[in-house]
């Protein structure tokens, strides 16, 4: 069930399922308001919590809209990519073979087949970075898994429009957003730890911080460093 509320110049979509908490989101590219609540929860209730949130939603509206973009890939020679923080320079090379990418100090290159379009150069690029991905996550959960206590059970990479990633107390399911291979390594880092503590915590209260202060003190500024970072262009479609 779907409800909308009105307050004044703020509208905010309002989703019923089965969990104990209110979770509100501001998200991109211009911070859209969405609340998912518990299914029982009176509308009024949901209400004066955004209202008692004003503040915090408006700020984090101000960041969103302020926020870098990237230009759109089109894919061209010289066109700047990123890896873990560091910037290459694409070079497209069309070989009748499997296609590939590889690297050196200063390029990136980008084997495909002759007459491949833009959409399958992506396609390609994006597998790359979720398979970097991958790889550091498994090297971080064997450092950060023992030292918080909690096993995770899958983690999914795959590209997130509003998120750099979520957390299924749950079933311990960890969703990671692709485009972090593009962010230097701690942010990654941060991320995954992030929502590793959600299996120990669910909600972003004081318990959450006081984790997170603990094992990750610089998360705060790591944070930061993240969502100063440009993001993914998007059409994006609401």
């Amino acid at each position: 069930m779907q409800d909308v509320l009105d307050l004044g110049d703020l509208h905010v979509d309002v989703t019923r399922k089965s969990i104990k908490h209110v979770h509100l989101s501001v998200l991109p590219p211009v911070g859209k308001v969405r609340v998912a609540a518990p299914q029982a929860m009176p509308l009024e209730t949901i209400r004066l919590f955004v209202v008692s949130k004003l503040s915090w939603i408006r700020v984090q509206q101000r960041k969103l809209q302020s926020q870098e973009r990237e230009p759109p890939r089109e894919f061209l020679n010289k066109e700047s990519h990123f890896l873990w923080g560091k910037r290459y320079l694409l070079e497209i090379r069309q070989v009748d073979a499997a296609p590939s990418i590889s690297l050196s100090p200063r390029k990136l290159y980008l084997q495909v087949r002759p007459g491949t379009d833009r959409a399958r150069c992506e396609e390609v690029l994006d597998a790359w970075y979720r398979q970097h991905v991958r790889d550091a996550v498994d090297v971080l959960l064997e450092k950060w898994g023992p030292l918080l206590g909690v096993k995770a059970n899958r983690i999914f990479v795959q590209r997130m429009k509003t998120k750099w990633g979520s957390c299924s107390p749950d079933s311990a399911n960890i969703r990671l957003n692709t485009d972090l291979a593009k962010k230097p390594l701690e942010c990654l880092e941060y991320i995954l730890v992030h929502e590793l503590v959600h299996l120990r915590e669910p909600t972003h209260n004081e318990r959450f911080v006081s984790l997170m202060d603990l094992y990750l003190p610089r998360w705060p500024q790591l944070r930061k460093r993240l969502n100063s970072l440009p993001v993914r262009h998007e059409e994006w479609g609401y």
